[in-house]
Formats: C-alpha cells, sequence, structure tokens
C-alpha cells in the first residue's frame, strides 16, 4: 500500500479510536480505578467475600479496558513514527511492516468498535447463561454439553472469571441443563446476542446404524441483579426443597442434601443449585438466580406492553438462531446475521467472537429500523 493511503488509514483508525475513547470515557474509568483501589487496599475487604470478588473482579477488568485502549492508542503512534521513518528513508521493508500493523489493528478497533454499541438498560451487568438440551434424546444432552464447554472457553479466551451454580446431567451422557455466571462487565451486553435456540446436524455417536442427526439446545442470557435492583421475594412466596446433589462432586457435595431448590409460588418459577459445599452458598446462589429471572420477567412485560402500544407483534426471541453442521459438509451459521464460518471444531472451542459482532451489529440495526 502506497504512503499516502497508509496515512489516511492511520487517520481513520485514529478517528474511531477517539470514539471509542469518547464512549469509554478515559477519565471516569481512570477514577473509578482509583477508587476501587483503595477499596481493594482496605484490611476488612475479605470480611464479605461476595463483595470482595465483586470489587476485585470490577478493579481487573476496568484495569484491562484503559491498558487495552492506551496500548491500541500507543501502537497507532508507533505505527505513525515507523511511516515517517520509512518515507523518510524510502524503506520498503519498514513500510510492509507498517502494512501488516495496520491490518492487524483495524481488526482490534474494529472489535473494541461493537462494545460502543451496547446501550441497552442492563448491557453493561454481568450475564447469567442457562443452557437445556430440547428436541433430540441423547444427542441434544450431548449437545447442551458442548455448548458450555463453547461459552467456558469463550470465558477463558477472555479472561472472564465463571461461576457454575448448577448442572443437571443426563443418564446416558451430556447435560439436561447447567446454568453459570460470567462475571465480567458487559458480559450480559456481550452474550445477550446468544439467545435462541441451536441447532446440531451431524451422525450421531449414539446411533450405532451412523445415521444423521438432527439435535436442538436452548441458550437463556440473563442480566445478574445488583443491590439497585428492587427485587424484593417475600418468604412465603418461595418453597425451598433440599436434596443431594448428583453428577460428579466431592465427598462432601454427592454425600449430605446441600443442594436447593427454590420454587417461586406466584410465577412457578422453579430454580436449583447444587455446586457448591453447603446449603446455605446453595440457597443463596438460587434466590440470585430467581432474582435475574424475576428481573427478566418484569423486564419482557415492560416490553410486551410497549410492543402492544406500538402495534408491535413482538420480537423473536427464542426463535431458531444459529446451526452448526457437522454433516454431510462443515459449517456453522447464525440464521438472522447470516454469518457463517466452515470450522466448527473451532467454534465449539469458543471462537465465537466473529457470531457475538455480528449479532451486536444486528441487533442494533434492527433496533433503529424498529424506532
Amino acid at each position: 500500500m502506497a504512503e499516502a493511503d497508509l496515512s489516511l488509514v492511520i487517520d481513520q483508525l485514529s478517528k474511531s479510536l477517539e470514539s471509542i475513547e469518547a464512549v469509554a470515557d478515559l477519565p471516569r474509568l481512570r477514577a473509578e480505578i482509583a477508587q476501587l483501589s483503595e477499596e481493594v487496599a482496605a484490611p476488612d475487604l475479605w470480611d464479605d467475600q461476595e463483595n470482595a470478588q465483586r470489587v476485585t473482579s470490577t478493579l481487573s477488568a476496568r484495569q484491562n479496558e484503559v491498558e487495552r485502549l492506551e496500548s491500541l492508542r500507543g501502537r497507532l503512534e508507533d505505527a505513525s513514527v515507523m511511516l515517517e521513518l520509512a518515507m523518510e528513508e524510502d524503506d520498503a521493508e519498514t513500510r510492509g511492516e507498517v502494512d501488516k500493523e495496520l491490518a492487524r489493528l483495524a481488526k482490534e478497533i474494529e472489535a473494541l468498535e461493537v462494545r460502543t454499541l451496547l446501550s441497552g438498560e442492563y448491557d453493561s451487568r454481568e450475564a447469567l447463561v442457562t443452557i437445556r438440551a430440547e428436541a433430540g434424546g441423547v444427542d441434544a444432552a450431548d449437545f447442551a454439553e458442548k455448548l458450555m464447554r463453547m461459552y467456558l472457553r469463550w470465558a477463558e479466551r477472555h479472561g472472564h472469571p465463571v461461576e457454575v451454580y448448577d448442572t443437571s446431567y443426563a443418564e446416558e451422557a451430556g447435560l439436561k441443563s447447567a446454568t453459570f455466571a460470567v462475571k465480567a462487565p458487559f458480559a450480559y451486553g456481550t452474550l445477550s446476542v446468544e439467545q435462541g435456540t441451536h441447532r446440531l446436524v451431524r451422525i450421531s455417536p449414539f446411533d450405532n446404524q451412523g445415521r444423521r442427526q438432527t439435535s436442538f439446545a436452548g441458550v437463556e442470557v440473563l442480566p445478574v441483579t445488583e443491590e439497585t435492583d428492587s427485587i424484593d421475594i417475600p418468604e412465603g412466596d418461595i418453597r425451598v426443597d433440599v436434596f443431594r446433589s448428583s453428577g460428579p462432586g466431592g465427598q462432601s457435595v454427592n454425600t449430605t442434601d446441600s443442594a436447593v431448590r427454590i420454587t417461586h409460588l406466584p410465577t412457578g418459577l422453579v430454580v436449583s443449585c447444587q455446586n457448591e459445599k453447603s446449603q446455605l452458598q446453595n440457597k443463596a446462589a438460587a434466590l440470585r438466580v430467581l432474582q435475574s429471572r424475576l428481573l427478566e420477567l418484569a423486564r419482557a412485560e415492560r416490553e410486551k406492553e410497549m410492543n402492544a402500544l406500538k402495534g408491535d407483534g413482538g420480537n423473536s426471541w427464542g426463535a431458531q438462531m444459529r446451526s452448526y453442521v457437522m454433516n454431510p459438509y462443515q459449517m456453522v451459521k447464525d440464521l438472522r446475521t447470516e454469518y457463517e464460518v466452515g470450522n466448527p471444531d473451532a467454534v465449539f472451542d469458543g471462537d465465537i467472537d466473529g457470531f457475538i459482532d455480528a449479532g451486536i451489529r444486528w441487533r442494533k440495526r434492527s433496533e433503529s429500523a424498529e424506532s
């Protein structure tokens, strides 16, 4: 690419980065980091473990966000200096290095721009993800387990802590359902586009005749409740049952009645948690899940009322949204955005950022078209 073209690319990337920095509000982030650092230094921080984990994870996330923006800005400035030197010395090799670096920067800045589209009421929250096996028998249960691993690997790639609340194992293989929290800012806004029905087509490893099988799994994504949410659950509105945990686990998990199931009597909602060692911990975790479900129920009710006022028939959340095809060809395709890749193994290993970015842009376009 010619020097003039490279200079133009640098200018365009600089403007894009400026808009991202403005939305991120770097002065606010630095002030928040200073405040959180003081809280982390407090000697009594770990007296409240839940609050301590929230403070430390938020501090880490904010620091990573600032460091990422500062790193991108520094690399862009370095590329500009390198280009000036290349132009002065007519150095084709350095020009080539600048060209490659700008291509890398363009990709990273484009991915970061997606964050600026997350402006929903709860988008900045942590995410509560539930995966359920649907039609397809044992293949569906196995598919649900694959999806859970996919999201856990995605979180691991991004350094997001995960807390598993409940796993219900199927008899032959896989999972009936699983619920876990992704404890990172904007996890809800990011993962909410993954909500819906996922479809897998493959030669079933559980069919001794080697036939092709289609199976389905549902993904639900909710925002984690915060102290500011007015979700009051009177004791008289819930029934608490205890039972023995099932599936893999330590000795104390499987031999005591530590698992907890909570039924919300007014709505019929049922949540359970069995992954903690104590009944009290499981009850607290189950109540957090129930609060998130009630928060989403209230949000959905408000949205339904608004749609009725607008004459809108409602949205398509819960509809089939992605197909994973392993046979007769290899492809994963999002049915809303048309985004597709030809490597299902990479997708199941957590490489889903392309799908998430396309989904966020698609949602933003849809919202703009409706308004």
